[in-house]
């Protein structure tokens, strides 16, 4: 063999060896996104709901926010349409009524395959801004509860739209990897060494709940990390930090009395707590409806979740121009609700909820990133109108009145008096939450 003539047998062995070595790992990828799955049952559904339930699964719904995501503003319940932003484009909510456009030609096994496995009617694999990643924990008699509940639906002529996402990540290829790397179908199994209460409570939280797709950390490819359980994230493209449900310092409630946690998943308020933002909205549309025994259950899950705290960061005193600054600001515009001193204020002739929150000690105003309060400053804080409490008192954006500066300024001193050493906010966070 000569010289030259060995170099090109070479190059054809490693092109061929790489070519099969992508076969391998496609092959892996396609193994991956079809274990578990059996094929859909052929002819027509034979699945008949009764009115039990129907009732279950509009229960079940409830409890997993459904309608949040598809029902659009001023739209039909469940009829779809609503733009969900994401960080690689916009997805478009699918109807989930009974006319052809939406579940029309469905069957409860398809629903099934859908909530468990993340595939749609036709075979796609479905993006995970639908939660499947947590549905796939769902039970199938609850699948099937849910089916029957949004076959009974008055059906909506209402197409559904196609997502805009920029490539790769509008191809089926790059889903599949994602999904290989990401993703494993799993149904909730009940820890024997646990209490009734904490499994159901596990089985809402890390199912329908889904209460991850907020209080968790995301990766570059918007998948959830599973370093520390619930323990808290940036909620994309929403500018709201979810604190950790495992750490006291931010949102955990494991040294809490059991009937706070229920009263702020029922009502929205707690002693000392609030809902505010992104979560006011499940307390409005999901929590507050669901009964005693199952927010008894999220409360023992989250009560047992393992703690995770960390020492607050030393944050330097600042400038005191700056404070001086704030602690005007504050006089001006805060002071009147909140006291001189962050006490806070009772409202004259009104429930024991209906306070203008303490600010002195409220772990709300130290988290490590500030923007919760910066939102909140810009364009006001409104606790649900829940059943429990159905008049809160609501905090009026400042925004248009008050300058970045400003802003920085009050926060700053909010966050470092009355005992608090939380750092600095600096007018450019302002800006960018603007």
């Amino acid at each position: 063999m000569s010289s030259r003539t060995f170099p090109r047998h070479l190059g054809r062995a490693l092109a061929l060896g790489l070519l099969l070595l992508l076969a391998v790992e496609a092959g892996v990828i396609a193994w991956l996104n079809v274990r578990g799955e059996a094929p859909l049952p052929a002819g027509p559904d034979t699945f008949q709901p009764t009115a039990a339930q129907v009732e279950r699964g509009a229960y079940l719904a409830l409890a997993g926010n459904c309608a949040g995501c598809h029902t659009a503003r001023g739209g039909a319940p469940y009829a779809g349409g609503r733009a969900i932003e994401t960080p690689f484009g916009v997805i478009h909510a699918g109807n989930l009524t009974p006319d052809a456009t939406g579940l029309g030609n469905w069957t409860a096994a398809a629903f099934w395959r859908a909530m468990h496995h993340g595939r749609s009617l036709d075979g796609r694999l479905l993006y995970p801004a639908f939660p499947y990643p947590n549905t796939t924990q769902v039970s199938r008699a609850d699948s099937d509860a849910i089916y029957a509940y949004l076959r009974s639906l008055p059906p909506v002529a209402q197409v559904n739209r196609p997502h805009e996402l920029r490539f790769p990540f509008n191809t089926q290829a790059a889903l599949a990897v994602w999904r290989a790397l990401y993703f494993e179908p799993a149904e909730f199994q009940p820890d024997p060494a646990r209490s009734a209460d904490w499994n159901r409570g596990a089985y809402l939280v890390r199912g329908l709940g889904h209460c991850s797709a907020c209080h968790a950390e995301r990766n570059l490819l918007g998948a959830i990390g599973d370093e520390v359980e619930l323990g808290g994230g940036q909620i994309p493209m929403q500018k709201w930090y979810a604190p950790s449900l495992a750490s006291a310092r931010e949102g955990g409630v494991a040294g809490w009395p059991v009937q706070h946690v229920v009263d702020l998943l029922k009502t929205g308020v707690a002693p000392g707590a609030s809902v505010l933002g992104p979560m006011a909205d499940v307390v409005y549309r999901s929590t507050q409806h669901l009964n005693d025994a199952d927010l008894r259950g999220i409360a023992a899950y989250l009560q047992a979740l393992p703690q995770h705290d960390t020492p607050p960061p030393a944050a330097p005193p600042a400038d005191a121009t700056v404070r001086a600054r704030g602690e005007q600001v504050y006089r001006d515009h805060c002071a009147d609700c909140h006291g001189d001193q962050g006490e806070g204020a009772q409202v004259a002739g009104a429930p024991a909820q209906a306070a203008y929150p303490a600010l002195a000690g409220n772990r709300a105003v130290t988290l490590d990133a500030p923007t919760n309060l910066i939102r909140v400053v810009l364009r006001g804080g409104f606790a649900p109108a829940t059943a429990g409490h159905p008049q809160p008192y609501g905090m009026p954006p400042l925004g248009p009145q008050l300058h970045d500066a400003d802003v920085a300024a009050v926060l700053t001193h909010i966050r470092q008096s009355w005992g608090h050493r939380a750092a600095a906010v600096s007018p450019i966070e302002v800006q960018a939450a603007r």
